[in-house]
């Protein structure tokens, strides 16, 4: 092939969609257990069915394939398992709105109905999702993708759950629960996000004792729950109370008395009256004071959050309502007692946004001291390690003080509850399958649990579930434990931890080695990205206009640890010249392309031997930061050795040989190998990152082994021998052109015009005529010993020595001085006003930020070019002294 044949631009699109199909057509990412090879699996985080991936999808399925690209390639017999979660909460929600936008009631709709279009709106859901995951082109397993409610995952859910419940973890009690009144369903702990700081009141009222005259008074920010209050507490130590304990208040709306009873763990007699309002049934710590004295639970909302028959004048209002009701009506009697402004906590629910209310509910739990026990023990001992480490913390502060989880949700949408009731004798079934008959009384009159379990229930499975559990599988034998799992920060309490029990509990394996949590994915101005505040950036867009490639080596470059991707379309751009960079140095070696012969001859010079080296000494780098997860650094490392060292340097020091009249063809054929060897190696080196690009180049690049890049192995730094005396001899040759093109700068000296560099230092001259014509090439400079320093020259410094460069002949210095007055007026003239600019505070307060980081950077650049224009007009002066 020669360079006329070759494209002359890479075309993103068209690479992804060829490749896409090759790949699939060829079957490359299919994993086979029985094959050699270390295991290294990865299970995808499913994304959830409720529409389309965000840029935290893409960065983080990007990270997730350039690992197991480079694992696979590495000679790893490498697994990745892709799925889609059911979410459903999330899910209900989204088909909930599409039918009420149609103007019907989905509980109208009936489950059955509902359930239909749920599934419809799934199927479209991972078709979107999956069609956007190959177009980031990622390297599933796609012959293995799973769902959370497909037929073998709601196998093991059952499994999960009646084993849970055959060893006593899992139960069903009356308790205290978060309930969403709006989706009317149970949520847990982490499912409800908290409102800090909201300015609330703190309402004082009056209870009447039932005997004699006197009252007590309490405070509640929610008036409305004393329609449920059982009692009242007091310090057992405070004086001023101690009569009363034991002697009842009257409620004023209900026909019931309240006793008064002593609590030293909930009460502080130094805060407000020392007298707390007790509701056990609306409350969590009034909960478990009701516990310790046995009082009266009573609920006073409904499904819905109206108040029920238990609040009798008050029934069937809303709490706002009630609120305000219950408040006038203690006015009206002349109970009320003051108020004042009030900080609080409203706790809402992360999918309806609507506030939450502790209601006491009979609801199923897991018991969570037991399995928290062995998760907390697998990190603190190392069998799986958090990366960052810090997020460590994040994991053991929740399982430290971890709470049973409520597993049971009044939904439609998700793994029904295994749990059958018998409608005769009552009996509670937990079983694998449908029962016949009641197991106590052998009726066949018997329903199922209406409830279906938290999402994050048979989330817990993902990693073994996927791989066939609870059969003993080819798959579950080879690929589980897995490698890493690859996940963001805000879900190491809802997933990561829940994953490890459940995995320590039923596998007796960690289900993963490594735990690398990325950063979020934020606007350029550091805000996270919504609709509501118009920032969200569509990764498909960005795939259009850039090519999956440029937007996967954008994202990894700016994945560092520990640190949030602020991204900037800017970067987008730079890496799209990056892959026409990669592009035209493929190009430039096509350039006699016909004439390379791999069996022909070869011999190899110093740019060669310096070539492969510094090649050595790159995959390294790159295999260090992979190995660590430090994926910025890889990406950087790959920047750098492409664009400064093989196209800055080795590309043109390559002409020297290539277009040489002395020569003989045995080095240029040794340098034709060299360059489309080395070009060989970037490609592999970049594939995980660049998939598509290094691909269509893999095709075209000669004597290279039949089949995919993709499954080419991976550069090993001992493929490359290092030859110091070599490498110290071109860093020489690189830091003299080096000095040489800063002079030219300084004194605006055009490549054109030719210069003399003369060396006085007879080994260092010796070396570097070894390399007249790159010197010449490169620099445009002919080397010259010295034997008498002329007047009017310019100094560079190379290892310590100083060479010279005679001006006169090549700058008119009376001239120049006069021009560089000049330029150096405005460059004066350009500093200040930026300076003036920035000093405004009108301006840096006011503008946009980055119009403000514009003019800063412009300042530096012209502070910049002011000091090279002072130093180089204190040269010419020198030269005319």
């Amino acid at each position: 092939m020669s360079a006329e044949e070759l494209p002359s631009a890479y075309d993103p699109a068209a690479a992804a969609e060829k490749w896409s199909v090759a790949w699939a057509k060829a079957g490359v990412f299919v994993a086979d257990p029985e094959a050699e090879g270390e295991p290294y699996s990865i299970v995808i985080p499913p994304p959830n069915v409720t529409g389309s991936l965000h840029m935290g999808h893409a960065l983080n399925n990007t990270l997730q394939d350039v690992l197991i690209r480079y694992k696979r390639m590495d000679g790893f017999n490498a697994l990745w398992v892709p799925g889609v979660d059911h979410a459903g909460i999330a899910t209900q929600w989204v088909v909930r709105r599409q039918i009420e936008a149609e103007g019907l009631d989905f509980r109208e709709y009936g489950r059955e109905k509902f359930l239909e279009r749920t599934w419809n709106w799934k199927g479209e859901s991972q078709a979107n999702i999956t069609n956007q995951l190959k177009r980031l082109g990622v390297s599933c397993d796609w012959s293995r993708e799973r769902f959370t409610l497909d037929d073998g995952l709601a196998r093991a859910v059952k499994e999960h759950f009646c084993k849970l419940y055959e060893d006593g973890l899992i139960y069903r009690g009356e308790r205290l629960i978060n309930w969403d009144c709006a989706d009317q369903t149970a949520l847990s702990d982490l499912e409800v996000e908290h409102d800090e700081n909201v300015k609330g009141e703190l309402w004082s009222f009056a209870y009447e004792l039932s005997e004699g005259e006197g009252e007590i008074v309490v405070a509640t920010t929610r008036p409305e729950t004393m329609l449920g209050d059982t009692a009242v507490a007091v310090h057992p130590d405070d004086e001023r109370y101690k009569h009363l304990i034991g002697k009842t208040v009257k409620h004023p709306f209900v026909d019931r008395e309240i006793p008064i009873v002593a609590d030293a763990i909930l009460v502080d007699p130094e805060f407000g009256t020392g007298c707390v309002k007790i509701t056990p049934a609306h409350d969590f710590n009034d909960f478990e004071v009701g516990k310790r004295h046995d009082l009266p639970m009573i609920n006073i909302l409904n499904r819905d959050g109206t108040i029920n028959g238990q609040g009798g004048q008050f029934e069937g209002m809303d709490v706002p309502t009630a609120r305000k009701a219950v408040k006038a009506a203690i006015e009206e009697l002349g109970l009320f007692r003051g108020s004042k402004e009030h900080l609080m906590n409203i706790g809402r629910s992360q999918r309806s946004k609507a506030i939450v209310e502790p209601m006491l509910s009979t609801q199923w739990f897991v018991s969570m001291k037991p399995l928290a026990t062995p998760a907390l023990a697998a990190v603190e001992l190392g069998a799986t390690e958090f990366v960052p480490k810090q997020w460590e913390n994040t994991y053991y502060a929740w399982l430290r003080d971890i709470r049973d989880w409520c597993i049971s949700r009044q939904l439609w949408w998700g793994h029904r509850i295994p749990a059958y009731y018998c409608d005769d004798c009552g009996k509670v079934m937990v079983l694998r399958d449908e029962p016949e008959a009641c197991t106590g009384c052998g009726s066949t009159n018997w329903h199922q649990d209406e409830d279906v379990l938290d999402t994050w229930f048979s989330s817990a499975l993902w990693p073994f579930s996927t791989m066939g559990w609870p059969d003993k599988t080819a798959d579950l034998a080879k690929y589980y434990p897995t490698s890493v799992l690859v996940t963001g920060f805000d879900i190491i309490f809802f997933w990561v931890a829940r994953m490890m029990f459940a995995g320590l509990y039923f596998t007796g394996q960690v289900p993963f080695k490594d735990v690398y949590i990325h950063a979020l994915v934020r606007d350029q101005n550091g805000e996270k990205m919504s609709k509501t505040k118009g920032n969200v950036v569509d990764p498909l867009t960005v795939i259009d206009s850039a090519g999956a490639d440029a937007f996967r080596f954008t994202l990894i470059a700016f994945a560092a640890q520990g640190r949030d991707v602020l991204w900037d379309p800017k970067r987008v751009e730079g890496y799209q010249r990056f892959t026409t960079k990669i592009w035209q140095a493929l190009r430039y070696c096509f350039l006699d392309g016909e004439a390379y012969d791999p069996n022909a001859p070869m011999e190899f010079g110093p740019y060669e031997h310096w070539i492969r080296a510094r090649t050595g000494a790159a995959v390294a780098r790159v295999r260090t930061a992979l190995d660590g997860y430090k994926f910025n650094e890889a990406a950087a490392e790959i920047y750098q050795f492409v664009w400064g060292e093989y196209c800055d340097w080795y590309l043109e020091l390559s002409k020297t040989t290539r277009y040489s009249d002395t020569l003989s063809e045995a080095r240029k054929n040794g340098t034709r190998h060299v360059l489309f060897e080395t070009m060989g190696v970037i490609v592999r080196l970049l594939h995980p990152m660049m998939p598509f690009l290094t691909e269509e180049i893999w095709s075209k690049l000669p004597g290279t082994p039949d089949g995919f890049v993709t499954t080419a192995p991976y550069p090993k730094e001992a493929d490359f021998p290092r030859d110091q005396a070599v490498l110290d001899e071109i860093a020489l040759l690189q830091q003299t052109i080096t000095e040489i093109r800063r002079i030219r700068g300084e004194m605006e000296l055009s490549p054109r015009v030719g210069l003399r560099l003369l060396v006085g230092d007879d080994a260092l001259l010796a070396k570097l005529q070894a390399h007249t014509q790159a010197l010449d090439d490169l620099a445009g400079v002919q080397v010259e010993a010295l034997t008498e320093r002329p007047a009017g020259v310019a100094t560079a410094v190379v290892r310590g020595v100083e060479c010279v460069i005679p001006l006169e002949g090549v700058v008119d210095f009376a001239e120049e001085l006069k021009r560089l007055d000049k330029v150096l007026a405005k460059s004066e003239k350009d500093v200040s006003q930026l300076e003036r600019r920035l000093s405004n505070p009108k301006f840096v307060e006011k503008a946009p930020e980055d119009v403000v980081a514009e003019v800063k950077e412009k300042l530096e650049l012209a502070k910049s070019r002011h000091e090279t224009l002072v130093a180089s007009r204190a040269r010419i002066a020198e030269a005319i002294q």
